[in-house]
C-alpha cells in the first residue's frame, strides 16, 4: 500500500498522499468526474521507494474532481518614484479542486 506520490501536472510537482485535497493549475473537467493523473515521478510505500527516470511507466494516482474556482486576488502595483505614476491590478489564477482516491505503484 503506497504511502505517498510525487505527480507533476501543470508544470509543477506535488506531493499527494490518500484522502489529499490539491488544488492545481485549472484543468479541462467538471466537479464529480474522475480524473487519473499518470505523470508519477516517485511512489513510496511499504515495500520501499519506488523513482522513474524521469517517469514510473505503471504508476498512476487516481482523482475525483471537487471544484473548479479561483484562487484569493493578488494585487500587482506599478510605481515610479517623482514622476506621480502609479497603477493597481490585480489577478485571480483558475484552479481545480482534486480529492485523491487511490494510488497505484504499478
Amino acid at each position: 500500500m503506497p504511502n505517498y506520490a510525487i505527480v507533476k501536472t501543470g508544470g509543477k510537482q506535488y506531493k499527494v498522499s490518500l484522502g489529499d485535497l490539491l488544488k492545481v493549475e485549472k484543468l479541462e473537467v467538471n466537479p464529480g468526474e474522475a480524473l487519473e493523473l499518470t505523470d508519477v515521478l516517485m511512489v513510496s510505500g511499504d515495500d520501499g521507494i519506488q523513482v522513474g527516470s524521469p517517469l514510473l511507466d505503471s504508476a498512476r494516482v487516481v482523482t475525483e474532481v471537487e471544484a473548479q474556482g479561483k484562487r484569493d486576488k493578488i494585487h500587482v502595483l506599478k510605481y515610479k518614484n517623482k514622476n506621480r505614476y502609479r497603477k493597481l491590478t490585480g489577478h485571480r489564477q483558475p484552479y481545480t479542486a482534486l480529492r485523491i482516491k487511490e494510488i497505484h505503484a504499478g
